[in-house]
C-alpha cells in the first residue's frame, strides 16, 4: 500500500516551493508514495504563477492515516481563512508525524506553537516573533539557516525550496541519504557540474 504525502496549499501558494519535493518524492520513491493537495475547500487554488490546482481534499475530508504533512508557502498564511489549517497541524505534530512548512507556512508553525521546542528557521527571526506573536516562545531554537530539521519538523525559508526538499526526503528515508545527496547536487549544482542522479 502506498504512503500518503499530504501538501497545503491555499490561494496564492508558491508554486516552486512544492515542485522539487513532489517530483523528487515521485522519482526517488519509486512509487512508494501517493501525493496528494489539501485546501480548505475543494474548489480550485491558483498559484503565484497561475497554475490551477484541483485540491484533493478539503480540511473536513483529510485521511487519518499519511507519512507527511507538508504545508506550501505562499500569500495568504496570514489571512483569517488560514488558521482552519491549525487543527490539522496540531493533529500531525501531535502524532509525531512528519511536519514541514516553507516561507510563510514556516511562520504558521510557529503561530500555531509547534516551533517551541524544535530547532527552526524561517524567512526572519524578527518576523516570525511579531507574526506569530505570544504562541511563539522559540527564539533560542532558531537558525539562520535556508532549511533546518528537528526530529519530525522540518523548517525553511522562501527561498530554499531544494534545501527543504532535501530534508523532507530525508525525514522520510525517501531513498539512501547518498541518492538523495546526489539528486540534490545534480539539481543544485547543474547539470554540468554534477552527476546524473541514478533513480
Amino acid at each position: 500500500m502506498k504512503k500518503t504525502i499530504l501538501f497545503v496549499i491555499l490561494q496564492q501558494y508558491a508554486d516552486w516551493e512544492a515542485a522539487y519535493i513532489t517530483s523528487a518524492i515521485t522519482m526517488l520513491g519509486q512509487g512508494q508514495y501517493d501525493i496528494k493537495t489539501v485546501s480548505l475547500s475543494k474548489n480550485y487554488v491558483q498559484s503565484i504563477g497561475g497554475f490551477r490546482v484541483l485540491p484533493d481534499y478539503d480540511i473536513k475530508s483529510v485521511p487519518k492515516n499519511y507519512e507527511a504533512l507538508i504545508l506550501i508557502g505562499g500569500m495568504t498564511w496570514r489571512t483569517e481563512n488560514a488558521e482552519q489549517i491549525k487543527v490539522l497541524v496540531e493533529e500531525c505534530y501531535q502524532k509525531g508525524k512528519v511536519l514541514g512548512g516553507i516561507c510563510d507556512a514556516s511562520v504558521f508553525l510557529g503561530k500555531v506553537g509547534v516551533l517551541n521546542d524544535v530547532l527552526h528557521t524561517s524567512n526572519d527571526i524578527n518576523d516570525l516573533k511579531q507574526w506569530a506573536g505570544s504562541s511563539y516562545a522559540g527564539e533560542t531554537k532558531y537558525i539562520a539557516k535556508q532549511a533546518v530539521r528537528d526530529r519530525n519538523i522540518i523548517t525553511a525559508n522562501g527561498t530554499a525550496p531544494m534545501e527543504f526538499a532535501k530534508e523532507i526526503l530525508s525525514a522520510l528515508n525517501v531513498a539512501s541519504e547518498d541518492k538523495i545527496l546526489d539528486w540534490y547536487n545534480f539539481h543544485k549544482l547543474g547539470f554540468y557540474t554534477a552527476s546524473m542522479p541514478k533513480m
